[in-house]
């Protein structure tokens, strides 16, 4: 059988969100940096964060009225 076969691992690897947030998790890395967390999730914190890009969202507001069908007399 195959010695050092597998990777080191590290029971308080230290994880770093972009956002500030820290803590630790077991990994196979020391240090891992992270761009969301559950911190900053809008799925676990319940905000909503809508990035309009170039108008994207007024346009498919603009779209989605101007599909809807019209109430006639």
């Amino acid at each position: 059988m195959k010695t050092d076969t597998h990777p080191t691992y590290f029971p308080d690897a230290k994880v770093v969100c972009v956002c500030g947030n820290t803590f630790t998790i077991g990994s196979t890395k020391k240090e891992l940096a992270v761009e969301i967390c559950s911190a900053c999730h809008p799925f676990y914190t319940g905000n909503d964060k809508l990035m309009d890009v170039a108008g994207r969202v007024e346009k498919f507001k603009a779209r989605r009225a101007a599909a809807t069908p019209k109430k006639g007399k």
